[in-house]
């Protein structure tokens, strides 16, 4: 075979290579079909990716049609899921992931070369066709390793999906916990200044003296310290609830409840806890995808370490004289690049070291995946616990000691000191039992996250320990 003729064929085949088009396609939703299946499934919610204006007004009705008074907390995450512009973001990232999942499927751009060259001698027109080889044999490869990359990309939206979805149900949670709180401070508040402006009017008649009339005065100034105090965290966990759920401008106050939910009659059963979180954790399966990909980019580099590069080009050249003899040709030319120095060793060695480096990774997540799902569970319990006594018993008590604490201070029997400590005491256990109650709820949201993934639990024992050990104390 001539190498003219070679040269046209060789051009021939990568020219038909390039045009077998694209292994993969772009699909219709934009790979959301995975994170709607985990928003579906695992939260009960609908995802969306806004990409156009009809899909930006559809979500604006959906999201004023979602706020309205009292706004429960599966609204609220809802409408974060619809509305958070960080979350659109990953979405966008994973639209990334899939075009480079399908640019990894087809087959390599071809390069086309002209040169013309002209002397007083001669005229010299070459016309290549450059396309790489290497590319083209390793694409089914690349194409499997795309593919895992794009699932893994896939199940990172779903994760970010899941942490916007816990952040937003902690963030609604602490928002109407202090809204609650400041309500009881507030009217603490309002009867202890009710009691110090009637112990200021008794104390000009002589019926009550200075020393009383400054123990009201002063419990009044420290509730109203403490409202303030409440007030600025309020806003605080309003304004973070208002970003999470994507809003520019919104007065919360407007739609959020007056209180927590109420308690369930009892804790959830969960069987078989850890392995319930290796199987079902977004961030696990995540791990596994990347380690499944870093596999086959190992076991790619591990035949290809020899070539780093290998092009092909047809050529067809034209020479020219100047008496006007004309002479046509081709061929083809073969560009071989071989890593003389380290024989690629030091792309074998890097592609080993990242798949152990994933395969670690993997194993220390399921090690704190089990772990975490104990955690959570046990704080889960734990608060429940907590907060059911201070409903069941602790506030009926301290409600009791204030009811007789007021029938004796009435009865003369005891002095205002006594009175102004059982309110004291009454105000603190009415706010730790919203606290308390406030802990249980996010305990459950921690708890679901251990077992789906969506970041890191957020449980707060210190809370719960100091509930519990004010539980004690007031028995």
């Amino acid at each position: 075979m001539s190498s003219q003729l070679w040269g046209v064929r060789l051009a021939v085949l990568i020219a038909a290579a390039a045009s077998l088009g694209a292994c993969r396609t772009f699909s219709p939703d934009g790979g959301m079909e995975m994170v709607a299946a985990v928003a579906g499934s695992g939260l009960n919610k609908d995802v969306v990716q806004i990409r156009s204006a009809e899909d930006a007004a559809a979500v604006r009705a959906r999201v004023t049609k979602l706020l309205h008074r009292p706004l429960g907390a599966d609204a609220a995450v809802q409408i974060a899921l619809l509305n958070n512009l960080g979350l659109q973001a990953a979405y966008n990232r994973l639209g990334i992931a899939e075009a480079l999942a399908v640019k990894a499927s087809r087959p390599p751009s071809l390069s086309f070369a002209f040169s013309d060259v002209s002397t007083p001698v001669e005229l010299d027109i070459e016309r290549q066709i450059i396309g790489s080889l290497l590319t083209l044999v390793t694409m089914p490869a690349r194409t499997r390793i795309a593919s895992d990359q794009f699932a893994a990309a896939e199940l990172r939206a779903a994760e970010e999906t899941l942490r916007v979805a816990a952040e937003t149900r902690r963030a609604y949670l602490r928002a109407v916990a202090a809204r609650q709180i400041v309500a009881a401070l507030g009217e603490a508040k309002a009867n202890a200044e009710a009691s110090a402006e009637l112990a200021g009017q008794l104390k000009q008649t002589g019926a009550v003296n200075k020393l009383d009339h400054a123990r009201r005065e002063v419990f009044a100034t420290e509730t109203d310290a403490e409202l303030v105090g409440a007030r600025q965290q309020a806003v605080a966990a309003r304004e973070k609830l208002t970003r999470l759920m994507g809003l520019w401008q919104s007065d919360l106050d407007a739609y959020l409840p007056s209180s927590l939910p109420a308690l369930p009659g009892s804790t959830r059963g969960v069987r078989a806890i850890e392995q319930d979180a290796l199987d079902a954790r977004v961030d696990v399966q995540m791990a596994k995808a990347e380690m499944e990909a870093m596999a086959k980019s190992y076991g790619l580099t591990r035949k290809t370490h020899f070539l780093n590069v290998l092009d092909a080009a047809g050529i067809s050249k034209t020479q020219k004289d100047r008496g006007e003899k004309r002479a046509d040709g081709g061929g083809y030319d073969l560009v071989l690049e071989v890593p003389l120095f380290d024989f690629g060793k030091a792309n074998v060695r890097e592609a080993e070291q990242r798949y152990l480096e994933a395969a670690n990774r993997l194993g220390q997540l399921g090690v704190n995946a089990a772990s975490e799902a104990r955690e959570a569970y046990g704080a889960y319990r734990a608060t429940f616990a907590v907060a059911k006594k201070y409903e069941a018993e602790v506030l009926p008590l301290h409600q009791a000691i204030s009811a007789e604490t007021e029938l004796q201070y009435n009865a003369m029997q005891i002095d205002a000191f006594a009175l102004l400590q059982a309110a004291r005491e009454q105000l603190r256990a009415k706010v730790t039992g919203i606290e308390a109650k406030r802990n249980f709820w996010l305990a459950s949201t921690d708890l679901s996250v251990a077992m789906l993934g969506g970041g890191n639990i957020a449980s707060e024992p210190d809370a719960v320990i100091a509930a519990t050990s004010s539980s004690t104390n007031a028995e």
